[in-house]
């Protein structure tokens, strides 16, 4: 892996991968829906969409995709609170035009008012997609819980007001403040020959806006007890996200969280899968994570539960939190889940996209990078007291946050069970 700074101060990520038999071209930029005020909410994931609507070079969406179609290549964009990225993946002789392709969606877009005007009722749909599903729903709110009217705590998508009042001049100002060099960062990944991407890089990227670029409010902790959030829905199983705040993605802490989440709910044989699964039948599905941002983190759990056995369910996810601060993990334990994290890891890099994805999300995030074998090595540093003294830390009633989507009313019965 290399990394290039350009004059314009565009980063160039080179990430070789051997007997692969495609190239992916991925184009990331610092800029996602914490970089925007409450009167812009949405407009990240909406320009997002708008990239692949035509520029002046391919004028309509069909000129776009039938060019990569034409190809055989795979792409797709995507859009979070921190970055935005555009990639496209295709066999190594097709590189410089899956380049210029996507330089051209990030660079040159239209903005058509017709093409906006449309837009807006497909984003709609999608956020009405978003609350007829409930257990995707239940994550928004959670977010929602933890940081109230702030942009940590707004979707991602957007409120259906604002998408709808967004006009064409509010897209040119936000690309111009955001889309800059500065805070773009090309990744290559794959096949392919290093001279000739520098070479295209630098041609294709030639025009790309210098300055400044955009900066974000800085996220806002406040809590002092336990939070429940209750969504009346007519739903066939409760759905339901419990978590504990934690600490950012420059935390050295952030390697025995993710163990810490792996023993708790990583797989069938973690803890809360046999005991809410296997050995209570009350749930179908049931995991934990962390997702750990650039000034904030948490750790959650995440299930869709037997409306039944939802107090058991709650009161088991509990004591399960609480065991992880009070004893330390067994070695076998520990072992299997370092052998999960990273067998994980290894298999999720077999692809150039995901490759790609690897290096340029920890650049976008962090400004730096490591390589599988030091996170490997990271990982397998890891011990059992670590892990418990990251439980310990977290672990805490004025960090912990419960919401639900289901068919209750009484939020005080859930208030009741959510102490340590």
């Amino acid at each position: 892996m290399k990394k290039l700074t350009l004059d314009n101060g565009l980063r160039l990520i080179l990430a070789p991968q051997e007997a692969s038999l495609a190239t992916t071209v991925l184009v990331l930029v610092e800029t996602g829906s914490k970089y925007e005020t409450k009167e812009m909410n949405g407009i990240s994931h909406f320009l997002e969409h708008m990239c692949f609507k035509g520029t002046a070079k391919r004028p309509t969406a069909f000129s776009i995709a039938s060019e990569l179609d034409g190809i055989g290549a795979s792409y797709n964009a995507f859009t979070s609170q921190e970055y935005t990225g555009y990639y496209a993946k295709a066999r190594p002789k097709h590189f410089e035009l899956i380049l210029d392709v996507v330089s051209d969606i990030y660079l040159n877009q239209k903005f058509d008012a017709t093409e906006i005007d449309k837009e807006k009722g497909v984003i709609i749909e999608e956020i009405n997609m978003m609350e007829d599903l409930p257990m995707r729903k239940v994550q928004d709110v959670f977010v929602e819980l933890l940081y109230g009217d702030q942009p940590a705590g707004w979707p991602i998508a957007g409120r259906k007001d604002v998408v709808s009042a967004i006009k064409r001049d509010d897209f040119v100002a936000y690309h111009k403040a955001h889309y800059v060099a500065d805070a773009t960062i090309v990744v290559v990944a794959g096949a392919f020959d290093e001279q000739e991407v520098i070479e295209g890089v630098k041609k294709y990227f030639a025009d790309i806006t210098t300055g400044t670029k955009g900066t974000k409010e800085k996220t806002l902790e406040s809590q002092d007890k336990p939070r429940v959030v209750l969504t009346t829905k007519e739903t066939d199983q409760t759905h339901l996200v419990m978590g504990v705040r934690a600490f950012d993605l420059f935390d050295e802490r952030k390697y025995a969280i993710e163990l810490l989440t792996d023993i708790l709910g990583g797989g069938m044989s973690s803890r809360l899968f046999q005991k809410v699964r296997e050995e209570m039948g009350a749930a179908y599905y049931i995991g934990s994570g962390a997702d750990l941002s650039t000034d904030h983190g948490y750790l959650d759990i995440s299930a869709g539960i037997d409306h039944k056995k939802i107090d058991d369910v709650i009161t088991a996810i509990i004591g399960e939190l609480k065991r992880m601060a009070e004893e330390p993990v067994s070695a076998e334990e520990l072992e299997r889940a370092k052998e999960h994290l990273i067998g994980g890891l290894v298999l999720g890099l077999e692809t150039s996209n995901q490759w790609a994805g690897f290096y340029g999300s920890q650049e976008v995030l962090e400004h730096k990078m490591m390589s599988p074998e030091e996170l490997i090595q990271k990982t397998q540093e890891v011990t059992a007291e670590q892990i418990q003294a990251v439980a310990k830390d977290i672990v805490k009633n004025e960090g912990l946050n419960l919401a639900i989507i289901g068919p209750f009313k009484d939020k005080e019965r859930f208030e009741k069970l959510l102490t340590f």
